[in-house]
């Protein structure tokens, strides 16, 4: 199989895409945006354009991907080598400031998403596209594959009295579109009417995963140390809206959960009957004791699992994650709690609520619902979203 061509890739070889970026530029990339060759992009498009790269934006978890999660900001500075402004985007705000546009002919957005709806870099994504609309600024998208396929959905769709930075528009928490297919998204169902212009990937096929692509998996966030996490993310990362570790402050951040009090080898057990009964397959829930460095239960000893993807056409991490949670919650009766407010710069709403979209799941764990129940949650309206989604998608 061809190893897949991003759009950085395509960028820098092919002069047809060349010509399009006028003027000066500014480039929103982090860590992960390389190319095959680990070659970084501001690096790669300082030596295309030269002085025309008159500034590097960074999303969330900074230019460098070397801060951590939710509200802890990033400063703005003069990169120290390539001696242009670096301007946060997350940081005092989370949308361009007339002065970072200032002078702006073109904006080139190069992200690694990982294809979860709470996962920040989409929703900076559509604060630029509003910040551009009625502008003369060119944005350029430079596509990447979505980690964890682009055919398989799972999830709720957002309803919007839920609408947070880690989702402010309605797509199910696995949307399986590509960033470049988002932006399209949002400017034909959203009216994000910015002057928009996608370099698409060659070679990449919706079925993959990112392990198929024959491209380098970087940090795209400082959690998830590996691609299979992407896919285990999408199960892990409500956990975030209660007291259970999600395993940070560990070296298998976002794989593990757990929490002092449980003791591994008899949650294992339990959950690998329940899981059974509900025809929850393709992962594997081994028991494990971990002791966090850092965030919750930070230098107290956790039981608990991680979660071994086995078949992941079969495992469906949404589910397993909100299975996951319905156990705990009832398992651990007063000493299960959710975590109380702020969480991405929601004062009021309770963590849960904003990760899920919707407080139906919550109700749903709280009176242990079932999985018919669960399912109505997770289908409503959602014909209506991959109508949509089919009309904008670039590969197929």
């Amino acid at each position: 199989m061809e190893r897949s061509i991003t759009g950085l890739e395509r960028l820098c070889q092919e002069s047809t895409w060349q010509k399009k970026i006028k003027g000066n530029v500014a480039y929103l990339c982090h860590q992960a945006s390389v190319d095959s060759n680990y070659n970084w992009g501001p690096a790669l498009l300082q030596k295309l354009l030269g002085k025309r790269l008159v500034a590097l934006w960074g999303p969330q978890h900074g230019l460098v991907t070397n801060v951590q999660d939710n509200m802890i900001e990033s400063p703005d500075f003069i990169h120290p080598y390539f001696k242009i402004p670096v301007y946060s985007l997350y940081s005092h705000t989370r949308a361009p400031t007339p002065q970072m546009l200032q002078n702006i002919d073109t904006l080139i957005v190069d992200l690694q998403d990982v294809g979860t709806r709470v996962y920040t870099y989409i929703w900076t994504l559509s604060h630029i596209m509003e910040s551009c609309a009625g502008r003369d600024i060119n944005l350029v998208i430079l596509d990447r594959p979505n980690p964890v396929n682009g055919l398989t959905i799972e999830g709720n769709l957002l309803d919007l009295n839920f609408s947070s930075f880690v989702g402010r528009l309605p797509l199910p928490m696995r949307h399986a579109m590509t960033i470049g297919e988002v932006a399209l998204f949002f400017k034909k169902h959203y009216k994000l009417d910015c002057q928009l212009e996608i370099i698409p990937m060659e070679n990449w096929q919706r079925f993959q995963y990112f392990d198929q692509t024959g491209l380098p998996w970087i940090l795209p966030s400082p959690n998830l140390p590996n691609s299979e996490s992407a896919l285990v993310f999408l199960s892990t990362v409500l956990f975030e809206g209660t007291n259970i570790s999600e395993g940070r402050g560990t070296t298998k951040s976002l794989e593990v959960i757990g929490h002092p009090l449980l003791e591994p080898c008899a949650l294992s057990e339990q959950l690998t009957t329940l899981f059974a009964k509900e025809k929850l397959s393709g992962c594997k829930l081994r028991p494990i004791y971990f002791l966090p460095m850092f965030q919750k239960h930070m230098g107290v000893g956790c039981g608990g699992v991680q979660i071994h993807v086995a078949n992941r056409e079969h495992f469906a991490p949404w589910k397993v994650g909100q299975y996951l949670c319905k156990f705990l919650y009832h398992h651990l009766e007063s000493n299960f709690s959710w975590k109380s407010p702020p969480y991405e710069y929601e004062y009021e709403k309770l963590p849960i609520d904003l990760i899920n979209g919707t407080d139906k799941i919550r109700n749903w764990i709280e009176k242990n619902g079932s999985m018919e129940e669960l399912l109505l949650i997770e289908n409503y309206q959602l014909d209506n979203f991959l109508n949509l989604r089919q009309e904008i998608l670039i590969y197929r």
